[in-house]
This record gives structure tokens, C-alpha cells and sequence, in this order.
């Protein structure tokens, strides 16, 4: 919803979380490899599975990355504003109460 308080030049911080992803992906599979070398088979599986949750997030943001950018109103359009005297249904509840 817009409400005309967004700033005009706003963009997306999707690169900067692929590169935060990118550097998860690394942390997390050496953390895996060296748990496992150092025989520590629950912390390894545990950095396992964040680095599997790392890798489902890489996929979304390169997917939404891919989609590239959507359609935004401008500052012409003017903001939405909120339906105030909207007629109440027959028995339904009343406001405030």
C-alpha cells in the first residue's frame, strides 16, 4: 500500500544480501568441513543445515534479482487514502465496541 511517504530514489538492498548470502555460504561450509574434520559430528551438522537455509535464501534473492524491477508509481500518483465512512452491514459489529 502507498501511503506518499516513501522516498522518491528508494531501491531494493537485494545485492547487498546476495553478498551477505555469499559470505554466509563460506563461513558455514567451512564451518562444516572443519567440524567435521575435528570430529565434531553435531556442530558439523549444524552448520550443515545452515548452510543449507544460506543456500535457500541465495536462491530467492537471485530469483528475485532475475525478476528485475517492478512497476512503482511515481511522485505523481497521489498516496491512497484509507476508506473512513464505510457504510456498517445490517447487525454486524459496531465500531469501537
Amino acid at each position: 500500500m502507498r501511503t506518499g511517504s516513501e522516498p522518491v530514489t528508494a531501491r531494493s538492498a537485494l545485492r547487498m544480501r546476495f553478498w551477505l548470502t555469499v559470505w554466509g555460504l563460506l563461513w558455514t561450509s567451512a564451518g562444516t568441513v572443519a567440524f567435521a574434520l575435528s570430529d565434531h559430528p553435531g556442530w558439523a551438522a549444524l552448520c550443515g543445515a545452515l548452510l543449507l537455509i544460506v543456500l535457500v535464501d541465495m536462491a530467492v534473492v537471485l530469483h528475485h534479482i532475475h525478476q528485475g524491477p517492478h512497476y512503482q508509481p511515481g511522485p505523481d500518483i497521489p498516496p491512497y487514502e484509507p476508506v473512513r465512512n464505510r457504510p456498517r452491514p445490517p447487525g454486524g459489529p459496531r465500531p469501537g465496541g
